[in-house]
């Protein structure tokens, strides 16, 4: 199965494209998109990957994008274009949770809490049931710093203590959790770039679990600051 995995949900990202079977899964090359230009290099960048190595969009069977959270423009970017790109090809879409992606990434199974620095002091969390067969998303949510710290006391110092791993991506947090004298298992790992996404993605396509066209949609967690000023008016 060939297929395109795309990241924009940062400050940069990038699209992967790939192809594999549910025994193997082999990246065929990787390209960066700087942060700022993802309306104006996503599409071409695809081209040029399909073209380096002889095919044509029609020849793409999936699709699978990060879905967030994020950046509010960058996901509308890659999601836009996923969209495009479906519809016209009539082919299947994958999304992956960036907090699911880190969960896999811990190499861990059971129940793993990924974190992710939210800024504004907030923090992504999520919390999954890992196996060999992917991750189950039991819950996400926008914490505060010492809503962070409670939740991981709750699992790791009470009879709750389930939690297979903490993972994140930023040292900060964990100096957060330290601070407050949450000694947890933690792991640290890379930001999931375009090729984890295409990873997960190809064991969802294979799978079936796709979204339709329209019912994709990005997975904020957070709020617009839109959102948000418009509901504080009167």
């Amino acid at each position: 199965m060939l297929i395109l995995g795309i990241d924009t949900s940062g400050k940069s990202g990038g699209i992967t494209l790939a192809e594999g079977d549910d025994r193997c899964f082999r990246a065929l090359e990787s390209s960066p998109i700087a942060g700022g230009t993802f309306s104006a290099q996503l599409v071409p960048g695809v081209a040029s990957l399909l073209a380096t190595h002889g095919f044509t969009a029609t020849d793409l069977e999936g699709f699978a994008v990060a879905s967030g959270p994020g950046s509010f423009t960058g996901l509308r970017v890659g999601l836009s274009a996923v969209k495009g790109l479906a519809e016209v090809l009539g082919r299947p879409i994958a999304t992956v949770s960036l907090l699911e992606a880190m969960a896999i990434a811990s190499g861990k199974t059971g129940r793993v809490a990924a974190a992710l620095d939210a800024g504004r002091a907030e923090i992504f969390f999520g919390l999954y049931e890992v196996s060999s067969g992917g991750a189950r998303m039991i819950q996400e949510s926008l914490l505060s710093q010492v809503e962070f710290v409670e939740r991981l006391q709750l699992h790791l110092h009470s009879g709750n203590a389930d939690l297979a791993a903490t993972v994140r991506c930023e040292d900060s947090l964990v100096a957060v959790a330290s601070a407050a004298g949450v000694t947890s298992p933690v792991a640290a790992v890379k930001k999931p770039d375009s090729e984890m996404i295409a990873r997960i993605g190809l064991r969802k396509l294979l799978a079936g679990e796709t979204v339709s066209v329209e019912a994709l949609d990005a997975n904020y967690i957070r709020r617009s600051d839109a959102e948000i000023f418009a509901k504080a008016k009167p």
